[in-house]
């Protein structure tokens, strides 16, 4: 399976877990290839709306360059959502980052599994 297949699979799988727990949720098709800043997927409900970013990964750490965390705010800004990181790690469940969370690195920002661990949320927690 190619690596924007297992992407694809991942954001869908976090369709249905939203949409099993009455909130409203979409995936933004082409998302990372359009020139204008999109999340991956709108997610919300009466009270509360987010766009999240979604990453699948193998290794311990993800890294997210300045400009892709950049786009991610300023979609935020402008549709009046949260900005969030949702990461899976390898035998790992779904953790649910705060931009503010995030580690600066040189190139731009790095979530890791302790972080994440540490910091981030669990879908169960994300929807509360």
């Amino acid at each position: 399976m190619s690596t924007k297949s297992k992407g694809i699979n991942a954001e869908r799988e976090l369709i249905h877990k939203f949409w099993s727990k009455k909130w409203a949720a979409i995936r933004v098709a082409g998302s990372g290839s359009s020139s204008f800043p999109s999340p991956d997927l709108l997610v919300g409900n009466k009270i509360r709306k987010m766009a999240i970013e979604c990453k699948v990964t193998k290794e311990d750490k993800k890294y997210f360059s300045e400009g892709d965390i950049e786009k991610l705010k300023t979609f935020s800004e402008l549709f009046g959502a949260e900005p969030w990181i949702a990461v899976k790690f390898n035998k790992e469940p779904w953790f649910f980052i705060n931009l503010e969370d995030l580690e600066k690195t040189p190139q731009g920002f790095m979530v890791s599994i302790t972080i994440a661990r540490n910091r981030g949320l669990l879908f169960e927690e994300i929807i509360i």
